[in-house]
């Protein structure tokens, strides 16, 4: 089965202004739509999806590195923030004319920064984080989720420091095949796929747990932007049968309610691997509102 994953058409670094760079891989026509992928937990730009699409579809898929993984250099204390201060200079510098976004995962926060921050002209949301510690979270988080968002919101510097002991390629590459469903397993476990993204998690652990660490925080405390704030498009992709605790636990219910412009997608047949399963109907449905 052909998942989508293609070895990057370009690689390369860009400078921001306090000197930092972003790591950066490309696929499909460098004139093509472009799209901002921001990819899913403890993992990098070199795992990227719809490697069958993007050229016949003429789109210009990036995925960035956030700091701290991969060849994207560290930004100690860095935010949702300043994520998006950060591709807002390199949409700049490389000319970047309209960009849309996708978030994977973890990377949900990250792409739904950049379309609050007024920097993207549409987003996706691929089985998706949500914002964990809301409170219309408070009683449906599985207990080890609950006790993650209660110790980001008691000390965020010591949970930090715990997830950083944590954070390892081969204990998440672990922890993602023994509890993930068969029909993600199928996709995880596939040899060409799971070299992919076997590559794309030790890139991201190449120069510290210490950006995993920080993205996890990230992750489990509140979003420092309100969703209804959000005026672009997004599109909201769940899987009906997607089991993974630290996605959304309504898969997106609520956050289509919250962001105006919302339209989800939900897929009765599908597990959480859906960016690789249905890539063409996500990249298809999202340049379509910018094209």
């Amino acid at each position: 089965m052909d998942y989508g994953v293609r070895e990057p058409a370009r690689l390369g670094r860009t400078q921001l202004l306090d000197g930092r760079r972003l790591g950066w891989a490309e696929w499909g026509p460098a004139d093509g739509t472009p799209v901002l992928l921001c990819p899913g937990a403890a993992t990098s730009r070199w795992l990227g999806f719809g490697g069958g699409v993007v050229d016949s579809t003429g789109i210009r898929l990036i995925s960035v590195d956030r700091p701290g993984l991969g060849a994207s250099d560290p930004a100690p204390g860095r935010t949702l923030t300043s994520w998006a201060a950060d591709i807002r200079h390199l949409i700049q510098d490389r000319a970047l004319r309209a960009p849309s976004a996708v978030g994977f995962s973890q990377g949900a926060p990250f792409a739904l920064a950049l379309a609050a921050n007024g920097l993207v002209n549409a987003v996706a949301v691929v089985s998706g984080s949500d914002e964990l510690a809301h409170p219309r979270f408070t009683y449906t988080l599985t207990p080890q989720v609950r006790d993650m968002v209660d110790a980001v919101a008691a000390d965020p510097d010591a949970a930090e420091a715990s997830f950083a002991s944590f954070g390892r390629a081969d204990t998440l590459w672990d922890l993602i095949t023994t509890t993930s469903p068969e029909a993600d397993r199928a996709v995880y476990t596939e040899p060409v796929f799971q070299h992919a993204f076997r590559r794309a998690m030790d890139e991201a652990f190449s120069q510290s747990p210490a950006g995993y660490a920080r993205d996890t925080v990230l992750a489990m405390d509140r979003w420092p932007f309100d969703p209804a704030d959000i005026a672009v498009p997004a599109d909201l992709w769940y899987g009906q049968q997607d089991t993974s605790p630290v996605h959304s636990p309504d898969l997106g219910e609520s956050l289509a309610q919250m962001i105006p412009t919302a339209t989800r997608h939900l897929l009765p047949a599908v597990a959480g691997s859906l960016l690789w399963t249905h890539a063409e109907a996500v990249l298809r449905t999202l340049v379509a509102h910018v094209r």
